[in-house]
């Protein structure tokens, strides 16, 4: 079982950053694939980032990619989301995810993930 928080967002203007953090419960957070994604009012949950286990891997959807930056730090149990050049259709809750590296399917797909947190709100102005 593991138990994800997410931390860090808030409101920023167009063209700032904001990290994200997700920390994990648990003594085998390195043997999980993590994942970001995010849910803007009135449209459905969307991937946004993933990292594997090790940390080796990255993906990113072309929305962010450039501009986001997933990384992880094992020793630590978390994964952060370094968000830049923010712009407004970024606003949106966003939420960590992890699975079992050795369960790992599809890494861009919501539903490859046993785990969630509660979100983070994160909101762009213009």
């Amino acid at each position: 079982q593991v138990q994800l928080v997410e931390s860090g967002g808030g409101l920023v203007q167009a063209g700032g950053s904001l990290r994200l953090s997700c920390a994990a419960s648990g003594r085998t957070f390195s043997s999980y694939a993590m994942g970001w994604f995010r849910q803007a009012p009135g449209k459905e949950r969307e991937f946004v980032a993933a990292i594997s286990w090790g940390g080796g891997i990255t993906y990113y959807a072309d929305s962010v990619k450039g501009r986001f930056t997933i990384s992880r730090d094992n020793a630590k149990n978390t994964v952060y989301l370094q968000m830049n050049s923010l712009k407004p259709e970024d606003t949106a809750i966003y939420y960590c995810a992890a699975v079992q590296a050795r369960k790992a399917g599809i890494l861009q797909r919501s539903s490859s993930y046993d785990y969630w947190g509660q979100g983070t709100q994160v909101t762009v102005s213009s």
